[in-house]
């Protein structure tokens, strides 16, 4: 995607964010919410369709022999879900089983378009082997073929295979033909179908903004009705924090049978992105600092910082997934000077998209955090079990 491309791109998923929560306000924003109101509707019919067509078996799902999870949302972006994806492949892995995941790579450099273009004139089936990210012993692709969340998962998981192709059912044939897998973790696999079989569905809910604001996308952020809960096998309310009583409640009325872990994403370690160089959380402890963030949702991210002791003086945020240029570092790092911040901070998916700068005034940190389960660490492991002696 080009530079031109990606910035306008960017810039009408900002306005289309802006229109969905209210931001932007009057008489033709009304209109444009009362349009996008009415292509929910369409969206929802879709939806719908789309489900009754695989249920019976109108459209044929795959069934591959191994253990299927997926790991996935009801809304679009932000609910933390790639350490949720790195602690499931950890603990399967650690109980001996033999884990791919399967990601799609939102994002990632796609395959030349003219290949893209026959394939779909001749109704032919693309039969390029899927990108392997990693082959669970060296990291095979940079971040922007692969895709910044596949590549921190290799880069994260060292013992783990990485596939990204946009047909799960292909790349994962070719995990358990080629590295002999026998469990599959669809990463963002909630709504993907056509892989089923010995399936289990984990579902992540951020607790601050569990079903978006009620609406279908485009009008809102859902994906699908709240409703579609009763799918789940095991609920995941992330970013847990206050009484979550009535979130509880309201995932039992969908679905009383699914088990639910509450979690928070936990700071490990600060890491210099240039030079590898590890400091301890107290690092931060009353120091200035700025943040340069391009995710869904980086009011936790900042906030967690703020916990950690330090004091924010600058914030610069990105569209999510947005893929900086060594220009637009600079600028941050000039800004950053001006308010006298001693070091800039950022989150590890941000991190495998930085370039390579010609100076750096200030150091550039990441934040690695990893899930730490507060409540229900029993229904986890039962979760675990479940997939390794079923």
């Amino acid at each position: 995607m080009s530079d031109r491309v990606r910035a306008w791109t960017e810039s009408l998923e900002t306005f289309v964010l802006e229109v969905i929560f209210g931001q932007w306000r009057g008489k033709r924003a009304a209109v444009v919410r009362g349009l996008l109101l009415s292509l929910s509707k369409v969206f929802l019919v879709a939806v719908k369709g789309r489900q009754f067509l695989y249920n019976f078996r109108i459209l044929r799902d795959r069934t591959l022999g191994v253990q299927v999870i997926a790991i996935g949302n009801l809304t679009v972006g932000g609910t933390g879900k790639t350490p949720v994806v790195e602690k499931f492949a950890r603990e399967l892995k650690d109980q001996g089983r033999t884990v791919a995941i399967l990601s799609r790579g939102y994002r990632s450099k796609p395959p030349p378009l003219t290949r893209r273009v026959m394939n779909k004139l001749l109704f032919r089936e693309d039969t390029t082997p899927p990108r392997v990210v990693s082959d669970g012993k060296s990291l095979l692709l940079d971040s922007e073929t692969a895709g910044d969340e596949p590549y921190m998962l290799a880069s994260n998981l060292k013992d783990v295979i990485v596939l990204v192709d946009k047909d799960r059912v292909k790349s994962g044939r070719y995990a358990i033909e080629k590295f002999g897998c026998d469990t599959l973790l669809l990463d963002d696999g909630f709504q993907y179908w056509r892989l089923r079989g010995r399936r289990m569905d984990v579902v992540l809910i951020d607790c601050q903004q569990p079903f978006g604001n009620q609406h279908l996308l485009p009008r809102g952020t859902l994906r699908e009705p709240p409703s579609h809960l009763a799918r789940a096998n095991t609920v995941f309310i992330t970013k847990s924090e206050g009484d979550l009583s009535e979130l509880r409640k309201r995932i039992a009325a969908f679905n009383p049978a699914a088990r639910i872990v509450e979690c928070v994403h936990h700071p490990l370690y600060f890491e210099d992105v240039f030079t590898g160089d590890r400091f301890g959380l107290e690092a931060l402890q009353g120091r200035k600092i700025a943040t340069l963030s391009g995710i869904a949702q980086p009011e936790s991210f900042e906030r967690s910082l703020t916990n950690l002791g330090a004091e924010m003086v600058y914030s610069r945020r990105f569209a999510d997934h947005h893929r900086f240029s060594q220009q637009e570092i600079l600028n941050v790092i000039n800004r950053s000077k001006k308010k006298q911040a001693e070091v800039i901070i950022t989150t590890q998916k941000d991190a495998v998209r930085f370039p390579k700068i010609d100076r750096r005034d200030l150091p550039i940190y990441f934040m690695r955090v990893e899930i730490k389960i507060i409540s229900g660490a029993k229904d986890f492991q039962d979760c675990v079990r479940q997939i390794c002696f079923r």
